[in-house]
């Protein structure tokens, strides 16, 4: 959640050069055997939403889907934190009727899908690798490129699924997060720590177990409740004595796109399995940044369109607007088709406001569909 609208663009703009850190790689597991079939587990309350298992690089990943006739395009919906799959149940329920087969897993180490214990186990590469393996067992050759869309850390993961695997991907949609060039110059917690401090949520979320601790103490209804609802387009910052305080007269009812039943849809996923696996994606920044070094000015070469609201942190961060309407975002991205930044929305623009991102998501996939 509120991932810097991109950590290595935004590294340009902040603070002096760190020295780097030194960490072993790790990648993932070989993909040489053939996917597993999925196994159907239950359906949802939501109507048509099958819930299936499939073994992917070496764990078991939960995935949600809405089905279509046999040769129906596949839509990968990638979430972001603290999110599960069940953050595209309304993408999810238009885009099925509209002709497309939408699949949306839990991440590693998120809602029913596995979660490795080592910290290292949650590197984009490991991620990465869940997903060509999701895609190669989906798809009816194996060999067949999706239509992607991504959120959060969600369109973290897509933007590096389409630098080392474009042939996977159709197009993509992605929302709240912009691609840019990895900063070979900087590393990138070190650098945020120099300008923001140690209570900027990033940095908070390095300590293994700090911050889980702290989000016990509160509830996991208190936490997902104050992450989901939170609406300031300024850095994040959990101050040890008054985490998440807000003053007294500030408003604690959910928005209106934020059901209660939601709520407790999360809760009860977070209650079971933890935040460890959500929050060990930021403890491998630095490793995510050591790790691509070879993609060091690599482009993204598939076709996008990129989605923000004018209220969400990722967009008001030092440098983003200069980024992405100054031509550095269409440098990096040639076949960048349209931005579009959506007034009064913050960062959950697809709940917020889900029929407008469903139709941007839906125009511009059309345009790769065969007539």
């Amino acid at each position: 959640m509120f991932l810097c609208r991109s950590l290595n663009h935004f590294l340009h703009f902040l603070g002096k050069k760190p020295e780097p850190t030194t960490q072993s790689p790790t990648f993932p597991q070989n993909q040489s055997n053939p996917p597993e079939k999925p196994t159907t587990v239950k359906m949802s309350k939501l109507d048509g939403v099958e819930h299936k298992t499939l073994k992917v690089n070496g764990i078991n990943m939960h995935y949600a889907e809405i089905s279509g006739s046999g040769g129906d395009p596949i839509i990968l919906f990638i979430h972001g934190f603290p999110e599960l799959w069940y953050t595209w149940r309304h993408q999810m329920a238009a885009l099925s009727s509209l002709g497309y087969r939408t699949i949306a897993p839990d991440l590693r180490g998120y809602g029913d899908t596995d979660a490795p214990e080592k910290v290292e186990e949650y590197a984009y590469l490991n991620v990465v690798g869940d997903l060509v393996a999701h895609i190669d067992a989906v798809t009816t050759s194996g060999d067949e490129a999706v239509f992607v869309v991504g959120h959060d850390w969600g369109a973290m993961i897509a933007w590096q699924l389409c630098q080392y695997r474009p042939e996977k991907v159709k197009a993509l949609v992605n929302m709240s997060v912009v691609f840019s060039p990895r900063n070979p110059d900087r590393v990138p917690v070190p650098t945020l720590r120099h300008v923001f401090g140690d209570d900027y949520y990033i940095c908070r979320f390095q300590k293994p177990g700090e911050i889980e601790a702290e989000f016990k103490k509160l509830g996991t209804e208190n936490v997902l409740k104050k992450f989901l609802t939170y609406k300031t387009p300024g850095p994040l910052y959990l101050p040890k004595p008054k985490l998440f305080k807000r003053s007294e007269n500030a408003a604690s009812a959910l928005p209106p796109w934020l059901a209660q039943e939601d709520l407790h849809y999360y809760v009860n996923k977070y209650d079971k399995k933890g935040f460890t696996g959500p929050i060990n994606y930021y403890r491998n920044i630095d490793r995510n940044w050591e790790l691509t070094a070879p993609w060091t000015g690599a482009k993204i070469s598939v076709p996008v369109k990129f989605i923000v609201g004018d209220q969400d942190l990722t967009y008001n961060s030092p440098g983003a607007k200069e980024y992405i309407h100054g031509g550095g975002f269409k440098r990096d991205v040639p076949l960048l088709d349209e931005t579009v930044v959506l007034n009064g929305l913050g960062h959950f623009l697809h709940e917020e406001s889900p029929d407008e991102i469903n139709q941007h998501i839906h125009n511009f996939f059309q345009k790769f569909l065969e007539k």
